[in-house]
């Protein structure tokens, strides 16, 4: 009898229906020589390390680390869990031949070998290995079953993801609760999920402590267009000011005018993080809601397998295109302009070596009258993206209109859709109750006049006071985006494909590692915005060790698990590696003497001062901190001693008098700085416009800043609460502008 087992029910019963095994027994599906059974989640797991030693079942900081010779499995204590194992096991006795049909990817790869190992399974195995599953995939599938040999480097990775998560986790949980956590608390800490939350930290910090800088822009408007200073942006105002008064007097000219026609591409299919980046900033949805979605659509056999990182297809689907084409009956409008041409063969679409296990993720064709809600909404999403890879290109026309005044050179630019391609698939030419299509309305937007070389006119010039803008705050969308690139910000389309190799988890683990944030409550969320909580800031500042909360580090471990995968790295090798970072940082954390009261920087608040050759500097200058507090400031010599009480008081005194001070900027100055610095600020709220209605001025009241016509007509207004510094008020309205 040959045995198949499936990574659940559903799935179970699917395979079943098709190769007429149509008996329901207890715990499995039997007729036409086969019995299908089914897992449902993780059966076994690695043993805790109580099971290795007595020694390990208490919690003591002299017994780490824990690093067992050999890893071992053990069956989940679970009910359900353990029943129907006791019916794969007795399966297992009389089967000629078993049938691996788990999820097709790693993880479902070590679920399945876990059990079949645990349950002593002696019959040959063969992998099913299907990518949707429709009646046609499954059919296909059973026709070329492979040899479960050609999956051992998939097993190998998946095993050493898990020992190596196992290793890290176990011991730096324990290390870090036992010598830092008070009152039962527990310190959890894990290979991905850590550099995952240092980023989230890293950026708070990044937008708590930012100063914005001023810069002024100059610009004119000519005919109704907006012409751009060519050399960009001044930094001193005094130097925008003159370039002002030079232009002010003397008319624009024209000088040359180009126009070059080109073409947009189709946006590139989805992969799974690409999709959760889109259901995040159209809906809203957080990136575990939309794997949960996607896997139910997978499983209703309208879509392909979605747990995949890659954004093309196999060359042998083209043939395949045509077909799913005449499955999406509620599409044909948008099909239409396909129909009596051949299909586009695009490399951005087809490309064999970009495809490893799993292609992207695509409508199977398959008929979808079961679906509502959540799931036709991200439907229609994947159906739209796959008929716009089949589309011709958007032809644009770029136009550079270049002018001088004076010596000055200034330039506009503009953009017009000559033919909309792939675009109509989103925004079909549909007439509008005010009697414009869509394409019309876009080239409203970006469209020059018709300017003549050598044309010459009088202009309105423009100059602009401006602050540059802190970094944003994560989304779950940007978050996904930066795990995938190991914390590296990163728009391009390509580039975010090449870095895949070095990101942070796989697009299968990283909505699981997100919720599991928010449930040890590292993080909250506020609208869409990800904020790290109290304890997850604390956490992060108590690993000093940068190798624990560095995404480089864990996108390199990230590629060799790839690496082992494909054979070209050995999985003894990263697993000895794991050791040994395990063992260095068990002694280097338990020997750190924790009377010795370290100074945290009070600009990022995640270094320490460490002391250089000229200055105490934050230990996190790597990652861009860059405050220093110099040994020697206006003859005042810095000891170690006066460095804790200046960090600690934001200033250092003497007899009462005032010798040093940090200010709002972190910069350490003298009582004579001090007086200036006041001055400055205290003038930089005079005659500041206020961001939200431009006619005010912002005021300093009893309680908040407000604009000047608060009781009239404006509302704008920053609590002191919120914003007490005087000295920042020039960031604070620079947010709002």
């Amino acid at each position: 009898m040959k045995v198949c087992i499936a990574e659940k029910p559903s799935v179970a019963g699917e395979i079943a229906k098709i190769i007429g095994a149509t008996s329901r027994k207890q715990g499995y599906f039997e007729g036409n020589g086969y019995q299908v059974t089914w897992t449902f989640g993780h059966f076994c797991t690695l043993k805790e390390p109580g099971d290795y030693s007595d020694k390990h079942l208490k919690w003591d900081l002299y017994s780490l680390p824990v690093l067992p010779q050999k890893f071992e499995i053990k069956l989940i204590d679970d009910p359900g869990v353990k029943t129907q194992f006791s019916i794969i096991e007795n399966l297992m006795k009389t089967a000629t031949e078993v049938i691996n049909c788990g999820d097709a990817g790693q993880e479902g790869e070590l679920i399945q070998r876990w059990v079949l190992e645990h349950a002593n399974c002696k019959a040959p195995i063969k992998r099913l290995w299907i990518s949707s599953l429709t009646t046609e995939a499954i059919k296909d599938g059973f026709k070329n079953l492979m040899a479960s040999e050609d999956f051992d480097s998939l097993f190998e990775a998946g095993k050493c993801r898990a020992i190596g998560d196992w290793l890290y986790g176990i011991n730096a949980t324990r290390l870090f609760t036992l010598k830092h956590a008070r009152n039962k608390q527990v310190f959890s800490v894990g290979r991905v999920q850590t550099p995952t939350l240092a980023l989230i930290v890293k950026r708070h910090f990044e937008i708590k402590n930012f100063v914005p800088k001023v810069y002024y822009e100059l610009k004119t408007k000519y005919r109704n267009t907006l012409f751009t200073y060519e050399k960009g942006k001044f930094e001193n105002k005094e130097d925008g000011a003159n370039a002002l008064a030079n232009i002010k007097e003397q008319e624009l000219v024209i000088k040359s005018i180009t126009v070059k026609k080109g073409k947009e591409h189709p946006p590139n299919l989805f992969d799974l993080t690409s999709l959760q980046v889109e259901a995040n900033n159209k809906f809203g949805w957080s990136a575990d809601a939309t794997l949960k979605t996607i896997q139910s659509l997978y499983e209703k056999k309208v879509v392909t397998y979605p747990r995949v990182d890659t954004v093309f297809l196999p060359n042998d689907q083209y043939p395949k295109i045509k077909g799913i084409f005449n499955g999406l009956k509620d599409y044909y409008d948008l099909l239409t302009p396909l129909k009596g041409k051949a299909i586009k063969k695009s490399k951005k679409v087809f490309n064999d070596s970009k495809v490893t296990d799993h292609h992207a993720i695509i409508p199977t064709g398959v008929e979808a009258n079961n679906i509502a809600g959540d799931e036709k909404k991200l439907y229609h999403l994947i159906v739209l993206r796959f008929i716009a890879a089949f589309y011709p290109e958007c032809e644009v026309s770029n136009s550079t209109v270049k002018a001088n005044i004076g010596k000055f050179a200034f330039k506009a630019t503009g953009k017009q859709l000559l033919k909309m391609g792939w675009r109509d698939v989103y925004a079909k030419k549909e007439v509008g109750s005010d009697g414009e299509s869509v394409q019309e309305k876009e080239n409203k937007k970006g469209i020059l006049p018709n300017f003549e070389k050598g044309e010459s006119g009088p202009h309105q010039p423009l100059f602009e006071e401006k602050f540059t803008n802190p970094p944003k705050t994560y989304t779950e969308a940007t978050l996904l985006r930066a795990m995938e690139t190991a914390g590296k910000a990163v728009d391009d389309e390509e580039l975010q494909q090449l870095m895949k190799e070095n990101g942070i988890g796989r697009p299968s683990t990283r909505a699981n590692i997100i919720e599991t944030l928010f449930r040890r409550k590292y993080i909250e969320k506020s609208k869409k915005k990800l904020l790290p909580t109290a304890i997850g800031i604390q956490l992060i500042q108590l690993i000093e060790n940068p190798t624990l909360k560095s995404p480089a580090l864990t996108g390199q471990w990230e590629k060799k698990l790839r690496e082992i995968e494909d054979e070209k790295y050995s999985s003894q090798d990263f697993i000895q590696e794991m050791k040994n970072l395990v063992a260095t940082l068990t002694d280097e954390v338990r020997m750190s003497n924790p009377a010795h009261v370290k100074i945290r920087c009070p600009k990022c608040e995640m270094g320490n001062m460490v002391k250089g050759k000229t200055a105490y500097g934050c230990s996190d200058w790597k990652n861009g901190c860059d405050f220093k507090v110099p040994f020697n400031v206006a003859n005042v010599q810095i000891t170690d001693g006066m460095l804790g009480s200046l960090i600690a008081q934001k200033s250092f005194s003497v007899n009462g008098k005032i010798q040093l001070k940090i200010d709002d900027w972190f910069q350490v100055i003298t009582p004579k700085a001090i007086v200036e610095n006041i001055t400055q600020k205290s003038n930089s709220i005079k005659n500041t416009t206020c961001p939200k209605c431009q006619k005010g001025e912002v005021k300093k009241g009893k309680k908040a800043w407000g604009c000047s016509l608060f009781s009239k007509t404006c509302d704008f207004i920053i609590p002191f609460s919120d914003f007490p510094s005087d000295g920042k008020i020039a960031e604070l309205v620079a947010r709002f502008k």
